[in-house]
């Protein structure tokens, strides 16, 4: 019989199974010597806290942070205008993931941008570039690529084809950027409060799990790699306060069924072929992190959209909106129900900050599942 992924899918989100779960933590956070906080790195584990409403499932003592692990949200409005910028460009067709139609630069986004006149594609696969090109040859296509470690590896598949195929219109802007780094910094924050993560699961299955090692080892964080499912996420709650009850501090995966230690090493490959860490590279909202994004190789310079427009590409560092919070919210130090303009100046048809546009957002998980907010 063919595999049905609806029945796979309830499979992980059974109402008896969760409560089950909660349950057990319940018990596990009676042992608990001080109130817990978890940090769940990846903008799609908290959509999955909200959706599901797990932060209701747990006791008082234990609660989620949300992390910095959106990669539209922590885009700085210095890049978004690169993007506006190319857009607007005679002759450029810019192409991108669906995400970024709505994040506000300091110029417009680039649906403002459509609006002029701009033509800008959004597409599910970096792969749909080739046909943009091979129907345009009269014109540059430049993709403007984002995401972290589980997008990389289809940027640089394109990349793989455009050089194998000698394909001349296309251009590149990396904006790929890597999970350790960010948690390092917030971990270095003498004011963080986090006591353990939930690592990022697609992330982990490209890298592997041995990227949280140091997490473990020199911080003393518990670290367990979870699935997105409500199941998964309630079970990576409960192994982190086994480990917390038992004086431990380990990396484990519960995502056993994609997530190895070891990683994607084709995938892993293909990325050292072509790209490399930036000396540095500013994170909306929290700054500059030194290596923490990926550049096109400088034997690769003739494909880089940087390279190429470097004459009119924004440089200058552009702050939020003043009323926005972004910056605490991917901290793990505010909710976005902190947020005075949250709601009401602020919401996914209007968004003052990156938070609120992102499927991944945490402010968009807010506002989408408001009804469950405690």
């Amino acid at each position: 019989m063919p595999l049905n992924l609806k029945d796979l899918f309830e499979g992980f989100r059974q109402p008896e199974v969760i409560k089950s779960y909660a349950r057990l933590i319940d018990e596990e956070a009676k042992r608990l010597i001080k109130p817990i906080n978890i940090m769940e790195v990846c903008g799609g584990h908290t959509h999955s806290i909200m959706k599901y409403g797990l932060h209701q499932l747990l006791p008082s003592n234990v609660r989620f942070l949300h992390g910095p692990g959106c990669p539209v949200c922590v885009m700085p409005k210095e890049r978004i205008d690169h993007a506006y910028t190319l857009a607007m460009q005679k002759g450029v067709i810019l192409v991108t993931l669906g995400d970024m139609i709505k994040v506000p630069g300091s110029k417009g986004n680039l649906q403002d941008a459509r609006a002029k006149g701009a033509d800008v594609r959004f597409v599910y696969s970096p792969m749909e570039c080739l046909k943009i090109a091979h129907d345009n040859p009269d014109k540059s296509v430049v993709f403007f690529a984002i995401g972290f470690e589980t997008t990389t590896p289809m940027t640089t598949a394109l990349i793989h084809q455009v050089v194998n195929k000698n394909i001349k219109n296309i251009l590149f802007h990396i904006n790929h950027i890597t999970v350790p780094e960010p948690m390092r910094v917030l971990l270095d924050d003498p004011t963080h409060t986090i006591d353990a993560f939930i690592g990022p699961s697609h992330v982990s299955v490209i890298s592997g799990s041995q990227i949280y090692d140091e997490f473990a080892t020199h911080y003393k964080k518990p670290v367990v790699v979870s699935g997105f499912e409500p199941i998964d996420v309630m079970q990576s709650v409960l192994m982190i306060l086994q480990q917390i009850n038992e004086g431990r501090s380990e990396v484990e995966v519960q995502y056993t069924r994609s997530v190895t230690k070891e990683g994607n090493a084709v995938a892993q490959k293909l990325i050292e072929t072509y790209l490399e860490k930036r000396e540095h590279f500013r994170w909306r909202g929290i700054g500059d992190i030194g290596h923490s994004a990926l550049k096109l190789k400088d034997a690769f310079a003739s494909m880089d959209a940087e390279v190429f427009f470097r004459a009119i590409l924004p440089d200058t560092p552009i702050d939020d909106h003043k009323l926005c919070i972004c910056g605490e919210i991917l901290k793990g130090k505010a909710n976005p129900v902190d947020c005075k303009v949250f709601g009401t100046a602020c919401t996914p048809s209007n968004p003052l900050g990156s938070c609120m546009v992102s499927s991944e957002g945490a402010c968009a998980a807010y506002y989408k599942y408001g009804n469950l907010l405690r």
